[in-house]
């Protein structure tokens, strides 16, 4: 199934801006010649798309791993857990750095943490052993994420260019993605799943050289001095406390003290954060960015669109499993429209902003995008109304979810950015990220209180004359809704009435999540035609605020 904790298909995009740095090339990035950008954009897709394969390909080897190491259930979500935990505490202060040490420095540093990681991870002995390698994972994508496509945005001069390379980015990080629950499939079948990590390895290798050799430092002059560091420790705190609340809602249930400890905890430190940059002579995040309706309405629009996005494929591989019968090779395919279509159009989209206005784009994108998440909703169980075949159900909206998330990430990005001046590319990425990544574990944890709620009821009207070995046989779903599994004691009839039982109920669940879902996309839409102008946003940078 395709990763839930992935970053948003759009990063950071930076203004052109006289290096102060060395490495590749002293003159920095503005003056690179076309060939020396193809450089750097390779680069920068490497780079990206390392942290978005080991989102999706990961996956697809917990069971082996779990078996290998003899992991516990709770162990092998703290694989998963610790890679995002650590990634969305540190993203706005890996932008940061970017900014104020360079961006080509942290980006090559956020590499080789990530190589190194991943190494280990395949090198695991122990479940204890990869769960702190894949924190440092965390940490290195952290790094990476953020600066990659600022190198991108400080080499191509703004306009149509800076729109396609953009989108090339994003093309190729929707490709990844798909194809990594593919790579990582194989690789355990026919190997181990330790070569899921090794395979990233010498990919990590490859980008770290290419960065070296031929990206240019890009750093915004001006920007010398020590970095915020109490700021980012309350940011990195503030975001870890109120991710671990979120990630461990899905674990412990709502009801549980110690999530809305880590909720309060983080509210608590975020609003201290804000506090600090408020009065901080170098602020991590100059609170000047929010006044930007462009910059405040994309980041709004960000949280709407991915909380969206997220919880609809986060549930839709369990309805093509459970429900539909479809094996798990079938559920990994049926997403292939979706990434193939941002793959293969992204770069057009990210042309198209400049030509009609980013606004106009976005939105319609958002609302295309709504309306895939709605379609989902039709189908119901094997045997409803639209019939068991994937053409007619789920390719359908598969394919508009995509054409839609195209139109929107590409201009999206250069909306975040162009409202942000040189100087914070780095810090206004992490905050686009940070809105994101916050947006998918918000959709999950939510949507997964919904999604059970709307279960129980229906399960409840279905079992009215149900016999009572197939209402003792439901007990488990409704505790764990998507971990569940069918037991093998039942006879034929009885199995086959609790399929149709938990198959129609899920269908519900899922409907609501997918009205859900498009009603967030929906409002993104809104969002954006009432905050984004129907140009770019050009920054005025006598006017724009030092530090406040």
């Amino acid at each position: 199934m395709p990763a839930t904790d992935q970053a948003p298909c759009h990063e950071a995009a930076v203004r052109a801006a006289p290096s102060s740095g060395g490495g590749a090339g002293e003159g920095g990035a503005a003056g690179l010649d076309d060939a020396g950008r193809r450089w750097v954009l390779a680069a920068a897709v490497g780079g990206s798309s390392l942290a978005f394969i080991v989102g999706s390909v990961v996956n697809v080897a917990l069971p082996a791993l779990q078996r290998d190491l003899g992991a516990s259930v709770a162990e092998v979500q703290w694989v998963l857990n610790a890679y995002l935990l650590l990634l969305g505490s540190l993203l706005l202060v890996g932008g940061a750095v970017g900014d104020r040490v360079g961006r080509r420095r942290t980006f090559l540093a956020g590499v080789a943490v990530f190589g190194a990681a991943t190494a280990a991870c395949g090198l695991a002995p122990t479940v204890g052993w990869l769960v702190a390698a894949r924190a440092v994972q965390g940490l290195g994508a952290a790094l990476l994420v953020p600066t990659s496509l600022a190198l991108v945005s400080a080499a191509f001069p703004e306009g149509e260019a800076r729109g396609r390379a953009i989108g090339t980015w994003a093309g190729f990080s929707a490709l990844t993605t798909a194809l990594g629950p593919v790579l990582g499939g194989w690789l355990v079948d026919a190997f181990s799943w330790r070569w899921v990590f090794f395979v990233i390895v010498p990919l990590a290798a490859a980008t770290f050289a290419l960065g070296v050799w031929r990206v240019p430092e890009s750093k915004p002059s001006g920007e010398e001095g020590a970095l915020d560091w109490p700021g980012g420790a309350l940011a990195a705190l503030g975001f870890g406390a109120a991710v671990w609340g979120l990630v461990a809602a899905g674990e412990r249930g709502w009801a549980d003290a110690a999530v809305w400890a880590g909720l309060a905890g983080g509210a608590a430190l975020l609003a201290a954060f804000v506090w600090w940059e408020s009065r901080a002579a170098a602020p991590l995040v100059p609170l000047g960015l929010f006044r930007s309706a462009a910059f405040s309405g994309a980041n709004a629009m960000t949280l709407l669109l991915y909380f969206g996005l997220n919880g609809v494929l986060f549930f839709l591989p369990f309805n093509l499993i459970q429900v539909q019968g479809y094996s798990a090779t079938a559920a990994g395919a049926a997403f292939l429209p979706f990434s193939l279509t941002m793959g293969l159009l992204s770069r057009r989209a990210g042309g198209l902003a400049e030509r009609w206005g980013a606004r106009r784009v976005i939105v319609g994108g958002a609302f295309v995008a709504a309306v895939g998440m709605a379609l989902l909703a039709v189908p119901g169980a094997r045997g409803g109304p639209l019939g068991g075949s994937y053409w007619a159900t789920f390719f359908p909206p598969m394919l508009v979810l995509g054409l839609g998330m195209t139109l929107a990430v590409a201009p999206l990005t250069a909306v975040v950015m162009n409202a942000a001046d040189d100087a914070h590319g780095g810090a206004a990425s992490g905050v686009n990220n940070a809105a994101a990544r916050i947006a998918a574990l918000l959709a999950i944890a939510v949507l997964g209180v919904v999604a059970l709620g709307v279960f129980g009821g229906a399960l409840d009207e279905r079992l009215a004359d149900a016999p009572p070995g197939v209402t003792e046989a439901t007990a488990p779903f409704r505790e764990d809704l998507t971990g569940a599994q069918f037991p093998d004691g039942l006879g034929g009839a009885e199995r086959a009435q609790l399929e149709a039982v938990v198959g129609g109920a899920f269908v519900v669940a899922f409907r609501w999540v997918a009205g859900i879902a498009a009603a967030a996309a929906a409002l993104s839409a809104l969002v954006a035609a009432l905050t984004i102008p129907a140009a770019p946003p050009e920054v005025d940078r006598d006017e724009m605020p030092d530090d406040d």
